[in-house]
């Protein structure tokens, strides 16, 4: 019996020094006027060394926070589980909020839209603080990002746009197109009226159409993930985008798994997306 508990309280010691954490912190961000919260997964040994490390981007969806792929996600124990086993290398997570419940009276989304400038918020101010602050090695070979849903769409724009920062991009169920947004009963313009003319004018299908010669080529320094539910009401737009990027000569993979638009699926693509992004860093 005693060597029994001795063995658990050995297992469970190993555990711990295995363990990442997350940590809660936070910018003052002038392009926004507000302050911005952000959660950061640290693996284990992160405090204990000075090496630079990879970072991802992990982006949350519509009506969820930064704290989504913590408190639904199950992030830190996926990611330490990958990181163990070999699967992942050691990175640095940023999930940074933007967004929240109340669609209507709340900024939601990754591009700049009115009163929300939120992509040049994204990469000239929290992208330079948090690399900064979490010894990033800061550059595009060690540098992913990926998202579900409204960050799904989020990671695409980012790497279509930005193509010389990120090594690769997997989004999970990502939200690609939009109709024109809809005014409230009095013809007032919500917060989410402004969401979705920013999906619209940020089309990642339109972007693919009118890509040049030069863009397509730049394209192609990205390694594209695309990976979306058999009964997700997203999966028509995913299916697109990925013939777009096929016609045009740019790779990407393509994954139909068994699932819906939920946390369920998304975990599930979790744990294919950190390895994806190990196996592109360098590159």
């Amino acid at each position: 019996m005693k060597k029994n508990l001795l063995l658990i309280a050995l297992c469970c010691i190993s555990l711990c020094a295995s363990a990442g954490r997350i940590i809660t912190d936070s910018i003052r961000s002038q392009v926004l006027g507000a302050t911005v919260r952000y959660n950061v997964y640290l693996p284990s040994g992160f405090d204990k060394s000075d090496n630079r490390l990879p970072f991802v981007y992990l982006l949350h969806g519509l009506t969820d926070t930064y704290t989504a792929w913590d408190q639904k996600g199950q992030m830190r124990e996926i990611a330490d589980e990958l990181i163990e086993s070999g699967e992942s290398v050691p990175v640095v997570v940023i999930m940074p909020n933007a967004g929240g419940p109340d669609i209507n009276n709340t900024p939601n989304g990754y591009f700049n839209m009115s009163g929300w400038a939120y992509e040049d918020f994204f990469f000239n101010e929290l992208l330079p603080e948090a690399e900064r602050k979490y010894r990033a090695i800061g550059d595009k070979a060690h540098r992913a990002v990926m998202g579900l849903s409204m960050g799904g769409g989020g990671s695409v724009g980012y790497s279509q746009r930005h193509s010389d920062m990120f090594s690769s991009c997997y989004a999970m169920s990502p939200w690609l197109i939009s109709g024109s947004g809809r005014p409230g009963p009095n013809g007032e313009k919500t917060r989410m009226f402004y969401t979705m003319e920013a999906v619209k004018e940020h089309s990642a299908l339109t972007f693919v159409d009118n890509a040049d010669d030069a863009v397509k080529e730049q394209l192609r320094s990205v390694a594209w993930f695309l990976d979306c539910g058999d009964d997700d009401g997203l999966l028509g737009e995913t299916f697109e985008l990925y013939k777009k990027m096929r016609l045009a000569g740019i790779k990407a993979e393509l994954r139909v798994r068994n699932g819906v638009h939920n946390w369920e699926y998304w975990r599930a693509s979790l744990r294919q997306a950190l390895p994806f992004a190990s196996r592109n860093f360098d590159k």
